[in-house]
């Protein structure tokens, strides 16, 4: 059914991780898909301001950090080593995560949401973005 499932995690949101990582699991078990976890750290005006003035360091900090959650989480997850992969990027979630789709050839992207409130009714959410403007299906766990 599928061969690449793509999963947009938030190591900051530990409860909406898990349960985007119990759906893709349970799928990729069903089909003995490949399962890539992928972290976008957005980017913010410190960071950008911080890497203009040479502070590297900053950027380097913080993608160390993720690095080393996510791969607490795939040492996690139960699912043979050579079916796990993880990604790391910085910038626009929404983007970043479609293009990595694209990349990886995605047949699925499962993404956690929560409920809809009118902070993302006005201004959007990121899985509604991806919902938008992926070309695989997107299963959105909430």
């Amino acid at each position: 059914m599928y061969k690449s499932i793509l999963v947009p995690v938030d190591i900051l949101e530990e409860g909406l991780t898990s349960s985007a990582i119990n759906h893709a699991v349970y799928l990729a078990k069903l089909s003995k898909a490949n399962v890539r976890l992928f972290h976008v750290l957005p980017i913010s005006s410190a960071i950008i301001n911080s890497y203009a003035m040479g502070y590297t360091e900053l950027k380097d900090q913080a993608s160390v950090k993720a690095e080393d959650e996510l791969k607490k989480l795939v040492k996690g997850i139960d699912l043979p080593e050579a079916q796990l992969s993880y990604a790391l990027a910085f910038g626009s979630p929404r983007d970043e995560i479609v293009a990595m789709a694209d990349e990886v050839e995605a047949d699925l992207i499962v993404i956690a949401s929560r409920r809809p409130n009118i902070t993302t009714h006005l201004l959007g959410s990121n899985a509604s973005g991806i919902v938008r403007y992926a070309k695989a299906s997107v299963l959105v766990v909430r």
